[in-house]
């Protein structure tokens, strides 16, 4: 058997690498083996070939040798191809209206009117547009003004009506420039400083210094006139002031606008008084005390706008230390100015 390999064709692949040593399953095969080609003439359903079990033929192979199955081979008649079911859409319903209904559980939704609706305009931009705040903020800056000018004006009186301490402050007036350079300290800082005049409590202690040197101050000019010019240029003061502050806050004008022509004004104002050093004349300097009382009182009805906050110009509710300061600086220099007019004028 072994010596008749007649019809066995060699199949020897040049490109194929040689077959390795190592067999990893069974022996290997003999030397010139090579597998029988197929012998299709045998196949099962076939021409010729004997059929299935029981009588029936295979079916005809297909291209690939595989026998093909429901094509009208011998004993398998055509089948007829199915049909889809043909596609019959539900129509769709009609859509159902929307019906609100208020949820009980909420006090507030309890009927069919919708939600209210708001303006932009009534959104306040920050938190001085309340009026609560706004007038709070106006009651701390008057409540802190009305206690620097109670002390401003007790040292005042001592100052006029205390006989030895009028004479020690005539003649020791050292300590009037002593108490300008403190007075000059924390008037830059709180000026100059928005971070410290915010800062509790040392804008407090800051002002309350300031307070004191200028009541020194005030005290002193008011020492070297008469008893009844001072009472007088108080009585005026506490008019004119009292009046302007009354009518800024009622008044529709708006006075912060004349800011800058105020500024040229001090200006002016500033290089009178210069003149008004080297010119020893009694009316010219009841003309500058003139022109720097009306100045100071447009300053006085500028900043008390500046406190309502619906003006062109407006300070923050945290500056109320540094607007008492303007408003107590506008009243101490109007009562300067009207002093000094009704002093030279009784001379």
């Amino acid at each position: 058997m072994s010596q008749d390999k007649i019809g066995y064709v060699p199949f020897v692949d040049s490109a194929s690498p040689p077959a390795p040593q190592d067999y990893a399953y069974g022996q290997p095969n003999p030397a010139g083996f090579v597998l029988p080609p197929p012998d299709y003439s045998v196949m099962p359903g076939a021409p010729g070939a004997p059929g299935a079990p029981g009588g029936v033929p295979f079916p005809p192979p297909g291209a690939f040798m595989h026998p093909m199955y429901g094509q009208g081979g011998p004993g398998f008649p055509q089948a007829p191809f199915p049909h889809a079911t043909p596609y019959n859409p539900a129509p769709n319903p009609a859509p159902t209206p929307y019906q609100y209904t208020p949820d009980a559980s909420n006090a507030f939704y309890q009927s069919d009117e919708p939600p209210p609706v708001y303006d932009h305009e009534e959104i306040a931009i920050s938190g001085f547009d309340d009026k609560t705040v706004r007038r709070a903020f106006i009651r701390k800056v008057f409540l802190v003004l009305t206690v620097q000018l109670v002390v401003t004006f007790s040292v005042v009186a001592l100052f006029t009506f205390e006989h030895n301490v009028k004479t020690f402050v005539r003649q020791n007036t050292w300590t009037y420039y002593v108490s300008y350079v403190i007075f000059l300290v924390p008037l830059i800082a709180i000026s100059c400083c928005g971070e410290f005049r915010r800062k509790h409590p040392w804008n407090l202690v800051a002002l309350s210094v300031l307070t004191l040197s200028m009541s020194y101050m005030t005290g002193v000019i008011a020492s070297f006139y008469d008893t009844d010019a001072v009472i007088m240029a108080v009585g005026i003061t506490v008019v004119v002031c009292f009046t302007v502050v009354i009518f800024s806050l009622q008044s529709k004008y708006d006075f912060t606008s004349c800011a800058g022509v105020l500024f040229v004004c001090v200006i002016v104002l500033f290089v009178f008084g210069i003149l008004c050093i080297f010119i020893r004349n009694n009316i010219l300097h009841i003309v500058y005390a003139s022109l720097g009382a009306l100045v100071f009182t447009c300053f006085l009805a500028v900043d008390t706008q500046l406190l309502l906050g619906n003006k062109k110009l407006s300070l923050s509710p945290e500056e109320y230390v540094f607007g008492a300061l303007n408003l107590y600086l506008d009243i101490i220099n109007i009562f300067l100015y009207i002093l000094q007019i009704v002093g030279r004028s009784r001379n």
